[in-house]
């Protein structure tokens, strides 16, 4: 469930794309924070604490997680769907962040990807899970960064332990399995060629071979207009038709969105697939100055509220939503 994938432009422009995949609808809205905020890791007396040094455009799972976004700097974060992953014990030794946070913590603390990984491994966060709403099981993730000069980074927590796979050359992340066999996988795939012939099912592994190629197939270029429509082309090819699921395999589901950042611009892209427009928020126009209000995008039932255009003056004064906490 989800694709990432990050387009590594000609000049200086990067740009990453993501699709959502989920069974059910998640009740999706945009968030704008400022900086300054105050959080916990909400996870207990062992919480992470920290004040946003940076303001961020997210998009939200049942407004109670942050499952992806881009800050003022230009750094991104994409939570996706991974079935392999196992949350550390309790050893009372690292800081405690509930999943619907992981995401948040980054986009407020880091300008870069590189900041990131030394922070993350200086200091692992003990990560905490917590039932997916509405269903009997706990949500397993794994997350990706990215930032505006390229590089990336994919965080997976495996047999309790955080991995963290760092290089600019790992421009895509999907689901199962895990990202290190993902690799040999896509490997095998390489030495047939992708004009030869491409995997073509929803499976995690084939979309991963498939966005891999076609990121670098498209081209290349500085255009911003002409980059993002590369991006939402590859992010639309490995998207799941609507309506679809597969019985005997729950981890396929139906893309419910997708978002496209440009680091570069510092424009967040966001297509539904239940509304006709694709429309974007210029982050240049947004106030995240501390003391700034949380502003909220409202994107309606099922996410069919039609926007065209910059809709960063749609963006309206809001309570913020309360992120989910785990014990």
């Amino acid at each position: 469930m989800c694709t990432r994938v990050v387009y590594l432009g000609t000049g200086e422009r990067i740009v990453t794309g993501r699709s959502m995949d989920w069974k059910y609808e998640i009740a999706t809205n945009l968030w704008a924070f400022p900086r300054g905020v105050k959080r916990t890791g909400q996870a207990g007396p062992d919480s992470a604490e920290w004040t946003a040094k940076y303001g961020s455009v997210v998009a939200t799972g049942y407004d109670i997680c942050t499952t992806d976004g881009v800050n003022e700097a230009g750094l991104a974060a994409n939570l996706l769907w991974l079935a392999e992953s196992q949350y550390p014990a309790n050893t009372g030794d690292r800081p405690a962040m509930a999943l619907s946070l992981w995401a948040q913590y980054v986009l407020d603390n880091f300008a870069t990807v590189a900041e990131a990984v030394a922070a993350l491994t200086a200091t692992p966060l003990r990560v905490v899970t917590a039932q997916v709403p509405g269903e009997d099981r706990l949500a397993t993730l794994h997350l990706a960064i990215s930032d505006a000069g390229g590089d990336s980074a994919i965080v997976e927590y495996i047999d309790g332990e955080q991995v963290i796979h760092h290089s600019r050359e790992y421009q895509v992340m999907t689901n199962s399995p895990t990202f290190d066999k993902q690799l040999a996988i896509n490997e095998y795939w390489r030495e047939i060629g992708g004009t030869v012939m491409l995997p073509g099912t929803n499976r995690a592994a084939d979309r991963f071979v498939r966005a891999s190629f076609y990121v670098n197939a498209v081209e290349q270029t500085a255009d911003p207009v002409l980059a993002v429509a590369a991006v939402f082309s590859v992010m639309r090819n490995v998207s799941v038709p609507y309506g679809i699921s597969t019985p005997d395999e729950p981890n396929i589901s139906s893309t419910r969105w997708r978002t496209v950042v440009d680091h570069t611009s510092l424009r967040y892209f966001f297509e539904s697939a239940l509304a006709p427009n694709t429309f974007w928020v210029d982050l240049k126009n947004l106030d995240f100055t501390e003391g700034a209000p949380v502003k909220k995008l409202d994107l309606g039932d099922a996410e069919r509220t039609i926007y065209a255009g910059d809709a960063s003056a749609a963006f309206e004064v809001a309570e913020p939503f309360t992120f989910m906490a785990v014990a």
